[in-house]
């Protein structure tokens, strides 16, 4: 099933990030940018943090999560701890979820408009993906360029 490929992915990912933000020598440049890069790797934490929390958790899990996508990127100097834990948090709330989205229910309208339209939860599951790698890369870019 999809659900189980998205969710070793996902759990692979965020492990990725959580390691990541490990090897950081440095905690203070968790929060440091470089060159044209606009955020810290801190911050592309926290929207990681923010956007699975309500994309995954409080539109298809129901969980009431409030996202403030605009603290995600104001917020400085959360400990590298307490963006571990937030990190790990993520992996039981999206295997959880995933599973309980059948093959079939992958096509369904996701509940709320994305990427301009109505898109399928597919789409959106797969986006969320790849928008993680994205991330994912950009922290490796500023641990590398600072350190």
């Amino acid at each position: 099933m999809l659900s189980d490929i998205l969710a070793t992915f996902y759990e692979r990912d965020v492990l990725k990030l959580i390691g990541e933000l490990r090897l950081f020598r440095d905690e203070a440049n968790l929060w440091k940018i470089h060159g044209s890069m606009k955020n810290s790797a801190g911050n592309l934490a926290l929207h990681i943090i923010g956007g699975t929390n309500y994309l995954f958790g409080t539109q298809l899990g129901g969980t009431g999560y409030v996202r403030n996508r605009d603290q995600e990127f104001a917020i400085k100097d959360v400990p590298r701890a307490a963006l571990i834990s937030q990190l790990e948090a993520l992996i039981p709330l999206i295997t959880d979820v995933l599973d309980t989205i059948t093959d079939k229910q992958m096509d369904d309208d996701y509940p709320i408009m994305f990427d301009g339209g109505v898109q399928s939860k597919r789409y959106v599951l797969v986006q969320l993906l790849t928008h993680l790698n994205y991330h994912l890369g950009q922290v490796n870019y500023l641990r590398r360029a600072l350190e």
